[in-house]
């Protein structure tokens, strides 16, 4: 009686599950709606072998080859050890028989190797033997694995299921019986829900990628072309923004483009992102972090002082985009979008997390600095860090406040004790461009104008940088006392003389210059300023906006000239 009851329930079981198949891409049958693999009507057989008399698991066809497999020779951030045995296994080997692209469905399972008609997979169905750009597969996923990993859960959650020796298979994703979520999907992935199953990202819930209800306005590029079902906004389709599970052009990180800047381009176009987040139309311009520059060069455990032979800038270098949000903050503070990326501290040291601004520009602009000095001046230092060490001489307030307690003509509640961003200065240019030093019209990615050297007219245009926090009427007019008449009215206006040539605006290092010769800036440019015929160069403080210059300076000496 018993055997008669087990008997039924297999039966219903098996009708079931093939009333699920009927209508699906699995029938492949002579019945079905898509693929016919030879004449049957069975639509188990091309998975499934008869069974014996003795009771035992399901046989299923195998096939002799080599895949390529997907691990740490693929990409650092893996896991997966090299293993030249290590070859698709369990539940995976099935699926492969057909989605190898090498095997026609009716010649793999109980048809034998030369029964049937031959029709091969194709389209996003064809894997190949290069599985290098898919999801891994076949390796054991257990909590010593997660834990290694750090983003990953101790478990997956159902219904993400192991096989019996504890491996990820196809079958972990896929429900090769059952397509109520699309491609055979074990849940819904919207809002990537069947990722976070197992991937257990820092940051991500917050992160605007995973909260953002922008969708697509059918402009240019889809950016979900490579989603066979896309969702309709960033949110939903969340980790397949930027990732692709098969067929992944870029491969080490599962992304949809090889090329880095492209698979957060495919948004940052004007065409999903806001307009204000238009980051392609800003590396366009003349002066950029040149993102397309550089290919295949990140990785995301490089070290965080970037190495001169590891020279390149991705959009990734700047932002992690499992942690990027929209949280203000004030200087020298991180803000919501270069959160959770690493940097180097005021002390040089590497960190993880940047807690301040000026941590993650020291990357690639302190010990080992990408780009030259753009001023000959007299004491040259290209090491930003130690410019705005809390130490140095003299330094506009990146790291620590400034060190004047008096600094006439502050504009938007700017105080002596207030502190600014590196992006107060160098920044897109143009009243709507997005945040932070992406491109610009102006040299070093300035957000305004600032003409150095000579002969520069003075306007409100000519040093709309320096005028953005100090008044210009502090220069343009002979009122006040000797600073603002015989200096800066003096050399800005009569003399079209600018900024740059007397004021390094970075600051002075204190391993070179002196608070009795350098303080408030002064870093004379040696293109415009020389020394004296008796080899004198150099500013003397002698105390509140009082001070001396003995230099030359259009074939003029300076003995000592005071205000």
């Amino acid at each position: 009686m018993n055997r008669l009851i087990l008997l039924m329930m297999l039966f219903l079981m098996s009708f079931c599950v093939s009333a699920q198949i009927t209508n699906t891409r699995h029938n492949l049958s002579v019945n079905g709606n898509g693929l016919k693999a030879g004449s049957s009507q069975s639509m188990c057989e091309f998975c499934h072998t008869p069974h014996t008399s003795k009771r035992q698991s399901p046989k299923w066809g195998s096939v002799g080859k080599r895949y390529l497999m997907y691990d740490q020779s693929v990409s650092s951030t893996s896991d997966i050890k090299v293993d030249p045995s290590r070859q698709p296994d369990g539940a995976s080997l099935l699926c492969l028989t057909c989605h190898d692209g090498t095997i026609a469905p009716s010649s793999g399972a109980s048809k034998g190797s030369n029964g049937g008609l031959a029709v091969p997979v194709y389209g996003r169905a064809n894997l190949g033997t290069d599985l290098t750009d898919d999801h891994p597969i076949s390796f054991v996923y257990d909590a010593s694995f997660a834990a290694i990993d750090g983003q990953l859960k101790t478990s997956p959650e159902h219904p993400v299921v192991l096989d019996g020796e504890d491996k990820v298979q196809c079958t972990s994703c896929h429900d090769p019986h059952n397509n109520e979520y699309s491609n055979f999907l074990v849940a819904t992935n919207q809002f990537s829900e069947l990722c976070l199953k197992c991937h257990d990202r820092d940051y991500w819930t917050a992160s605007s990628h995973a909260t953002s209800n922008a969708n697509w306005n059918g402009s240019g590029e889809n950016p979900w072309a490579h989603v066979e079902a896309p969702f309709a906004s960033v949110a939903e389709n969340a980790c397949a923004n930027c990732h692709q599970t098969h067929s992944a052009k870029g491969k080490a990180r599962l992304q949809k483009s090889m090329l880095e800047e492209k698979n957060c381009f495919d948004c940052h176009n004007g065409n999903v992102a806001p307009v204000e987040k238009n980051i392609e139309q800003q590396m366009q311009k003349q002066y950029r972090h040149n993102v397309y520059a550089y290919n295949g060069v990140h990785d995301p455990k490089e070290e965080a002082l970037l190495s001169l032979s590891k020279k390149h800038v991705e959009c990734q270098d700047c932002h992690n985009p499992h942690a990027v949000n929209d949280r203000t903050a004030q200087a020298p503070e991180v803000n919501g979008q270069i959160s959770g990326v690493q940097g180097i501290d005021q002390a040089g040291n590497a960190v993880g997390d940047i807690a301040y601004e000026y941590e993650l520009c020291y990357r690639c602009h302190s010990e080992n600095p990408m780009a030259g000095a753009v001023t000959s001046r007299q004491i040259e230092q290209t090491n930003t860090r130690l410019e705005f060490s809390p130490s140095a001489v003299s330094f506009h307030p990146i790291a620590e406040r400034g060190k004047s307690s008096y600094v006439p003509g502050l504009l938007n509640n700017l105080t002596e004790s207030d502190m600014i961003y590196c992006t107060d200065c160098h920044a897109s240019d143009g009243e709507d461009s997005p945040a932070g030093p992406h491109g610009s019209i102006y040299p070093q990615i300035l957000k305004y104008q600032y003409l150095k050297g000579d002969e520069v007219i003075e306007s409100s245009k000519a040093y709309e940088l320096c005028y953005s926090c100090h008044s210009r009427n502090m220069f343009v007019t002979e009122a006040g006392d000797d600073v603002q008449q015989k200096v800066h009215y003096n050399h800005v206006v009569k003399n079209n003389i600018s900024c740059n040539v007397c004021h390094d605006p970075h600051g002075v290092s204190e391993m070179q210059g002196s608070e009795m010769n350098h303080s408030h800036l002064i870093n004379f440019d040696l293109n415009v300023v020389e020394p004296r015929v008796n080899g004198d160069l150099h500013f003397t403080d002698q105390g509140y906006r009082s001070g001396t210059c003995s230099i030359m300076c259009h074939g003029k000496e300076h003995d000592n000239l005071g205000y």
